[in-house]
């Protein structure tokens, strides 16, 4: 029979499961809300039993889906990076999951900066990557500071991906994607013993379990999980990725000289490497991609969610509508290039930006308001703010001026949005077909570890297919940087540049 391979994707807001056979195409997918919880603190948690159990359906309704069309080799796992999980010597979790965005570690970082005010750079040089209060080191640091008693409890610190392949196995591991990025060391792809160390966890680093290649095996299906899932009890589990780096594999992206944006809940532009690049210093994240490949990446942290946000704010009385996205985008078609003047900064999150510059007090804004601006106007000025703030990416990545942009997430799928970008970049824009790019790749992962493919460069040049393309007409070339230009002086404004 055809060996099928799963991609489990474990997003903040979303699991899906996704059924890829070799060739990558899609036989069934399956997805389930896990909602977080956002305290006025600025905790960010997911319940690990509710995310648990979604997984569970997922992958069970999307294997009973493809029966019939082949065989279930193995499965591969992508989450959402970074954050805190942690497991207890009874393998029960000790607290919530935290998510990315948790800022419970900014006390401590606030501190640390005030004895080391060249802390980040610090970080920086070793890591390649712009730290956010929700990393898992500092986060483990100020775990054991605020809750001593429950940390003497613990057995591991892991990922999201990895408490689900835990639950899976019963076998605690990292890979190399998540180690470098704790932070850790971007050259060696794994964990520094020196930010360890700087982080004063020397004394705790059995809290952090073995690393292993994405595409390895890192366990087998329990009969606990497979009574769970309607999996095969001692089916292969691959260690699988973090989401952004299984969204390049899934999407083609494993290439020298390729850039693939996340146009998702986050805004992510990126290059493929095949050294590790740290310039511009000081921004963006190094993520590291196998087989000693990198992903040079910068981050405006909120993308669709700026639109989730503004839809629910200004037209509540088509927010539940199941067509609200095309009214969305007729309404920003109604407005003309600039919105009529009004500006948005896209910097939607309690953990500020990253890129163009590190700002973690970076909010969210509208500039240039008057009474003549309705709805429309404003929802035209979250487009155009998403997009532009897109193009400040790209000018960071220093990518060849020909590469076009491979395009993945929600956003993607949004023809206006895609327009747009290929005229603010100057760069052609390519939505690859299909879907569940982050599934797909760790399908791939899950398929290579198999032996479906020599190597996950192969593996990601099979995921790669046709797909829609959008062209830089240059039209209304001057109203386009009117509105950027106008777009640079709030951003500047708002950041102190």
């Amino acid at each position: 029979m055809t060996d099928l391979f799963i991609g489990l994707d474990a997003g903040s807001s979303v699991c899906k499961a996704a059924v890829f056979d070799r060739t990558g195409r899609m036989i069934a997918v399956r997805s389930e809300r896990t909602p977080l919880a956002r305290s006025e603190t600025g905790r960010v948690e997911a319940d690990p039993a509710v995310a648990w159990r979604a997984a569970c359906r997922v992958i069970a309704e999307a294997s009973a889906a493809a029966a019939g069309e082949g065989q279930i080799a193995g499965i591969g796992i992508a989450g959402a990076m970074v954050g805190a999980w942690v497991v207890g010597h009874d393998g029960n979790p000790v607290f919530p999951g935290m998510n990315w965005e948790d800022n419970r570690a900014q006390g401590l970082i606030d501190r640390m900066t005030a004895a080391r005010p060249d802390l980040f750079s610090e970080i920086f040089k070793i890591s390649g990557a712009a730290m956010q209060q929700g990393c898992t080191l500092p986060l483990t640091a100020a775990l054991l500071e605020q809750e001593p008693a429950a940390m003497e409890r613990a057995r591991a610190v892991v990922s999201y991906k990895d408490w689900l392949r835990f639950k899976l196995t019963g076998e605690l591991a990292a890979d190399s994607s998540e180690a470098a990025v704790a932070p850790g060391d971007a050259v060696t792809q794994t964990r520094s013993d020196t930010l360890i160390e700087l982080f004063g966890l020397t004394p705790h680093a059995d809290l952090f379990p073995r690393v292993l290649p994405s595409a390895a095996i890192a366990g087998h299906v329990t009969a606990e999980a497979a009574a769970a899932t309607g999996l095969p009890e001692g089916l292969p589990v691959a260690t699988g990725s973090g989401d952004v780096i299984a969204n390049v594999i899934g999407a083609g992206g494993l290439r020298p000289g390729a850039i693939t944006g996340l146009l998702g809940t986050t805004c992510i532009m990126g290059l493929c490497t095949d050294r590790p690049v740290f310039e511009p210093l000081d921004v963006g994240v190094l993520f590291s991609l196998p087989e000693r490949h990198w992903f040079r990446a910068m981050v405006n942290v909120a993308g669709t969610l700026n639109l989730d946000w503004a839809a629910d704010l200004l037209c509540p009385d088509i927010a539940m509508q199941p067509d609200l996205f095309a009214r969305l985008t007729a309404m920003a078609e109604s407005q003309p290039v600039g919105a009529h003047g009004v500006v948005y900064l896209p910097y939607l999150s309690e953990s500020g930006i990253i890129a163009p510059v590190n700002d973690a007090a970076a909010r969210a804004s509208f500039a240039g308001l008057s009474p003549i601006h309705g709805r429309e106007s404003l929802i035209r000025s979250v487009f155009e703010g998403v997009v532009f703030s897109i193009a400040d990416l790209c000018d960071l990545l220093s990518a060849p001026s020909d590469a076009p942009i491979l395009l993945t997430g929600g956003g993607g799928r949004n023809a206006i949005w895609c327009a747009m970008i290929a005229e603010v970049t100057g760069r052609q824009v390519i939505v690859p077909e299909g879907s569940e790019f982050g599934a797909k790749g760790a399908a791939f992962l899950a398929a290579t570890a198999l032996g479906s493919f020599a190597t996950v460069v192969e593996a990601s040049a099979v995921a790669a297919t046709g797909g829609q393309t959008y062209v830089p007409r240059g039209d209304d070339a001057v109203a386009w940087r009117a509105a950027r230009s106008r777009y640079a002086e709030a951003r500047d404004r708002m950041l102190d540049l």
